[in-house]
Parts: C-alpha cells; sequence; structure tokens
C-alpha cells in the first residue's frame, strides 16, 4: 500500500468558498448602485446603508444600527458622524437620558433618501430579472436560512 503524500500547503480554493463567493456577489451588487448615489449625492455605501436604517426604524442608536445591520461599528460611527455634520442625520437623546442618543433622518435625509431608493428598488427589480419565480423563492428561502444562523 502506498501513501498519497500529504501537501506542505492547502490552500483554500476561494473561487469555491461559500464566504468568500458571498462576499464578492455582495460588493459586486452593493457596488454597482453605490458608484451612482456616490457621484450624485456624495453618499458612502456604509451612510446610505444607515440612512436605509433610520427610515425603517427611526429614533434608534448608533449601537442598534450596527446590530441590525452587522457593520462594523467603527465604520458605522464614522457614517453616522458625517451624516450629521451633512445634516441628513439628526441626533437627539433618549426620553430625556443625555447618555442615550437616538438618530433619525432629517428633512435633508429624507429627501435623498426619498431620490436613492427607488433607484436601489430598480436595481433589485434588474438583478433579480435574471432568476424566474422559483429561483427568487428559492433564493429567498436560502437566505433565510443562512441569515438565521
Amino acid at each position: 500500500m502506498t501513501l498519497e503524500p500529504v501537501a506542505a500547503h492547502a490552500p483554500l480554493e476561494l473561487e469555491h468558498f461559500l464566504p468568500y463567493r458571498l462576499s464578492i456577489l455582495s460588493n459586486t451588487v452593493s457596488q454597482s448602485i453605490a458608484t451612482e448615489y456616490q457621484d450624485r449625492f456624495e453618499l458612502s455605501m456604509t451612510e446610505w446603508r444607515v440612512m436605509t436604517i433610520l427610515a425603517r426604524f427611526p429614533e434608534i442608536s448608533a449601537r442598534e444600527v450596527v446590530d441590525r445591520s452587522a457593520m462594523d461599528k467603527v465604520a458605522v460611527s464614522r457614517a453616522v458622524a458625517r451624516l450629521v455634520d451633512a445634516g441628513r442625520v439628526d441626533r437627539g437623546i433618549h426620553d430625556g437620558d443625555k447618555r442615550r442618543s437616538v438618530l433619525k433622518l432629517s428633512e435633508a435625509g429624507w429627501a435623498i433618501h426619498d431620490e436613492v431608493a427607488p433607484l436601489a428598488r430598480a436595481h433589485e427589480r434588474e438583478l433579480l430579472a435574471r432568476l424566474d419565480e422559483g429561483e427568487q423563492a428559492q433564493l429567498n428561502s436560502i437566505l433565510d436560512k443562512l441569515l438565521a444562523l
């Protein structure tokens, strides 16, 4: 019986590694629309994500934005600071508790949101048009299962 020699290194085949593939897909999809709102509104991808979360869940803290998005805490903090400085997000206090700040879109933030959101939805429709209805349902089911980890 002859044993096969063990390779000194066993490189990970990234092109077949699910986390890598999901990351590439996410970056590719996000970047394709991010360029448009970056150019038109001087808005980074992280800033847009923060704004969408605040549109859906107003009056939450930056920590809650992190929890809802799984984005990096430092990246969210920087994005919030830029959005507040640009007048797109208002920062207030929670029920008179000065230790806890809450965030919400300002009127200027809502104006940008209301322009970008339809672009994002149209982009999503174009992307999903590559799949038939059954594949779209499967994709949603698979994503739900994986996100429940």
